[in-house]
């Protein structure tokens, strides 16, 4: 039988290593807790808001509702998330999706709201419509969709083809890799009423929509406001 002599130098090596071990834990353990608090910020109150900038809208009369006969006055509507969105085609949605209902009307695979924007001042206003992505994750962005209707005129955004670098069939490319959408509405006058449904899913048929994308998960808002800055764009799809 053989005999282990521990001395005391070794034993002050291993509460030193234990101790290195534990100050290791901990310091993971509070990088994956600010990680989780921050995913949580990100993606609190669905992947979808729109929001009317609350100064402009005192200044100028314009207001936002979701449900034209009740007009419940806000500055900032929900979109109602679904827990997963599989790639669909745009011919399976309904064609009259527009007209279906107000406010949140998701379908299987893919997000839709409707809302109003109203000019209740007395004077003919511009304003700017942005649709940013604050955050896509796997690329999902590459297959994304985003359909307006605007007064029942229907328009597809879409990021440019990878290989070709124009505009994917049917659609208009995205004004940059952060906004998706940057248009100015000109002469809104007074009393005019303009009402936007936006329908948000996954293209199948895209030839970017690969497995790659497979648990990839995307958050976007939309902004209304008086004019807009120009950003510092990181890659000009134009």
């Amino acid at each position: 039988m053989s005999i282990v002599k521990v001395t005391a130098e070794q034993l002050k090596k291993r509460k030193k290593r234990a101790k290195i071990a534990k100050i290791i834990l901990l310091v993971l353990a509070v990088i994956i807790t600010i990680l989780y608090l921050i995913l949580s910020i990100i993606y609190k109150g669905g992947r979808f808001t729109i929001t009317l900038d609350p100064n402009f809208s005192t200044e100028s009369g314009i207001i936002m509702y979701e449900q034209k006969d009740k007009r419940n006055i806000t500055t900032r509507l929900y979109a109602k998330d679904i827990d997963f969105m599989d790639n669909i085609s745009v011919k399976w949605i309904n064609a009259n999706i527009d007209n279906e209902k107000d406010g949140s009307h998701n379908g299987q695979n893919y997000i839709a709201h409707t809302f109003y924007l109203e000019n209740d001042g007395n004077r003919t206003m511009n304003y700017w419509v942005e649709c940013v992505i604050d955050d896509a994750t796997r690329n999902v962005d590459e297959a994304i969709r985003i359909m307006v209707y605007l007064n029942g005129e229907q328009t597809i955004y879409a990021k440019k083809n990878l290989l070709t670098g124009k505009a994917e069939e049917g659609t208009k490319k995205f004004y940059s890799d952060e906004y998706a959408i940057l248009d100015q509405r000109k002469n809104f006058k007074p009393k005019d009423i303009d009402k936007y449904t936006i329908v948000i899913y996954l293209e199948g048929d895209d030839p970017d929509c690969v497995d790659k994308l497979i648990g990839g998960e995307i958050k976007m808002h939309m902004n209304i406001r008086e004019e807009h800055i120009e950003p510092k764009k990181k890659n000009n799809n134009k």
